[in-house]
């Protein structure tokens, strides 16, 4: 969890501070405003100084990054230790000396130490959220408080496991299409940078330079900018990623990026049963391991990834709070298919909401599989079609002038042997 400073107003109109934890921003304001505040701003809070433990590590520290597939060998290695009875000091002094990213033995040792200082675990891991999500630090707060950490760690370790099995699937899914993307533009640079010019000295020796057809035309200033003046095309292209990327981190532009990944078509289906099965399947292993309905809808909405669903989650754990079932407004929300209302409504009706959950993510997540196998078939012909279109403008536009011109000549010499032959 991140810290924040807040300021709001009470009913009465007096102004109150403060600091809290909170998941993000989003959720702080939304716990404020059931307590009845009017929240007026909320600014993270710096980091407190680090203590002497985290200071002096014991050994270097390597930067980079956790992979998933790391965390889950850590919580199944951490679960199977835990079960065996050995010591929670001891099991991180062993993680620390197996696991194979530098990174994650620099954070497992600062973890030990904090730990043998008399920290809970939980608290903690708390210290890297970049690394430890809200997801992860919340079940292992349940699993210690239930005492059943290891069946807890096995849980989480599963959870990741199919969460970066569906992300590999992803990631290979698009892998092909940005290959040909970035094949076609080198191809269509290198016409455009190499073979054109060429092609219009030919043009200036034969004299027909100033009667080119329009899209000869076109392409010949558009290779004159990208030979002339690449520095500005580039520095275009650099100010536009930044200027995106400033908007989508702000809170109005992430809203619109979420919107437009929901919405966008044929990928924004892929995203939409993507952003459920991610949901059904987080909230199903919460409330196995023992996590309150509202607590675990509250780490879901920080988890899920998309600010949309996010509120539509949020929106549903306000209503439970006052008494209603979870699936009249998710239902609301128009953003979780029927299917999935009436599954969540026979789970809540039998208690087992867990398992029904569990059932839904199987479904999405089989349905994501067949829609990245028909994304892939289908895009594959579309990028070829569309390259050998992008070509074959390319080609024609510089051959046609040529041909116009021999048409030309042979027209002239048929003419001049039609005047020949009547003398």
């Amino acid at each position: 969890m991140a810290t924040y400073n807040y300021v709001a107003k009470d009913a009465l109109g007096k102004v109150i501070t403060g600091t809290t934890d909170a998941e993000n921003e989003q959720i702080l304001v939304r716990r404020l405003r059931e307590k009845g505040y009017w929240v007026q701003k909320v600014s993270a809070a710096r980091a407190a100084a680090p203590t002497q433990a985290r200071a002096r590590p014991r050994g270097g520290f390597s930067l980079g990054r956790v992979s998933g597939r790391d965390l889950a060998v850590f919580c199944r290695q951490f679960s199977t230790m835990i079960d065996a009875g050995v010591s929670l000091v001891r099991c991180l002094a062993v993680l620390e000396e197996q696991t194979s990213s530098g990174k994650l033995r620099g954070i497992i040792r600062e973890i030990q130490v904090a730990v043998e200082s008399g920290e809970t675990l939980s608290r903690s891991l708390t210290r890297w959220p970049g690394v430890f999500t809200n997801l992860f630090v919340g079940l292992v707060r349940a699993g210690e408080v239930g005492g059943v950490l290891d069946e807890t760690l096995n849980r989480l370790a599963t959870f990741m496991e199919d969460n970066e099995r569906l992300r590999r699937k992803i990631k290979s899914a698009m892998t092909y299409p940005v290959l040909v993307l970035f094949f076609a533009t080198g191809v269509v640079i290198g016409l455009v940078t190499f073979v054109l010019p060429t092609f219009v000295r030919v043009f200036d020796d034969l004299g027909i330079k100033k009667d080119l057809p329009a899209a000869t035309q076109i392409l010949i200033q558009f290779s004159n900018f990208v030979t002339t003046k690449w520095y500005m095309l580039i520095l275009g292209v650099f100010l536009f990623l930044i200027a995106v990327s400033q908007y989508v981190h702000t809170r109005i532009g992430r809203r619109h990026y979420h919107w437009i990944k929901l919405k966008f078509p044929i990928f924004g289906k892929l995203n939409h049963k993507i952003a459920i099965a991610r949901f059904s399947r987080t909230l199903s292993t919460l409330l196995v391991s023992g996590v309150p309905i509202l607590q675990a809808l509250e780490t879901v909405a920080g988890s899920v990834d998309n600010d949309i669903i996010s509120d539509a989650i949020l929106s549903a754990r306000a209503a439970i709070r006052e008494g209603e079932q979870i699936g009249d407004p998710l239902q609301r929300s128009g953003l979780f298919p029927p299917m999935v209302i009436q599954m969540i409504a026979i789970g809540e009706e039998t208690g087992s909401l867990d398992s029904m959950l569990s059932k839904i993510a199987e479904f999405y997540e089989a349905e994501v599989d067949a829609a990245l196998s028909s994304l892939t078939a289908a895009l594959e012909p579309i990028l070829i079609v569309c390259l050998g279109g992008v070509v074959g403008f390319i080609v024609i536009s510089m051959f046609l002038p040529l041909i116009q011109a021999i048409q030309s000549l042979q027209g002239g010499l048929g003419d001049e042997g039609a005047a020949g032959g009547g003398e």
